[in-house]
């Protein structure tokens, strides 16, 4: 046990940051913007690019000043298009445009273009929310996912969420590959930092690195 306590601190030390929090945005409010821009970075989770790509995705489109549903709406394809591309979606520009407006004519059609009204919805169920996530035009499993993972810090019927592939890497550094077993290992405001840091460990290859540090 004081073994895992050791691998958890290394772990938290190293890469114990949350992709909201690298992006920017506050979660803790609990309010429509940041919520959509999580949103929008897990659709561009979704595409085949990189992690990096998709964070300097995410905040071109900040800096475009898209980060309210009908700030996105006022924008045309060709702008988006253009943002994407310089931010390096060279290969996925054109598709992620439009899948973006999709995504947000949904968000506005259907929940008003707040996502509070989707968790509402939900009716606090975990997997009725993944579900209605999975709606939106360009989030499939992992974008959901990294949106559960990350909301969770403010939605309590999210908690405690992990995926994939934070269970994965929680295997690989010996720590039990459990939801509920990682979220006995730190405090409830710090379990959306262990999920993030188990999930950059694994987008680094830093596992034998936690490791290695954990038995100095």
């Amino acid at each position: 046990m004081a073994r895992q306590r050791r691998i958890v601190e290394v772990l938290m030390q190293r890469h114990g940051r949350t992709f909201a929090s690298e992006l920017g945005v506050d979660l803790r409010k609990n309010t429509p913007s940041p919520l959509f821009r999580l949103l929008c970075y897990s659709l561009l989770t979704s595409a085949p690019v990189s992690a990096d790509l998709a964070m300097r995705g995410a905040r071109a489109m900040a800096e475009a000043g898209w980060t309210t549903p009908r700030k996105l709406q006022a924008s045309d394809w060709a702008s988006r298009a253009r943002v994407l591309n310089e931010a390096g979606y060279a290969r996925v520009d054109e598709k992620t445009a439009t899948q973006l407006a999709d995504m947000n004519a949904e968000l506005l059609d259907t929940y008003a273009g707040d996502l509070r009204q989707l968790r509402e919805a939900a009716a606090g169920s975990p997997k009725a929310l993944r579900k209605r996530l999975k709606t939106f035009k360009g989030i499939g499993g992992t974008g959901a996912d990294i949106f559960l993972r990350e909301v969770q810090a403010v939605w309590d019927e999210c908690y405690p969420y992990a995926d994939k592939a934070a269970l994965s890497a929680a295997d690989k550094l010996g720590l039990k590959a459990d939801a509920g077993k990682l979220a006995n290992k730190v405090s409830r405001e710090d379990y959306p930092r262990l999920m993030a840091a188990l999930v950059r460990c694994k987008l680094t290859r830093d596992s034998q690195g936690v490791l290695e540090a954990a038995q100095a």
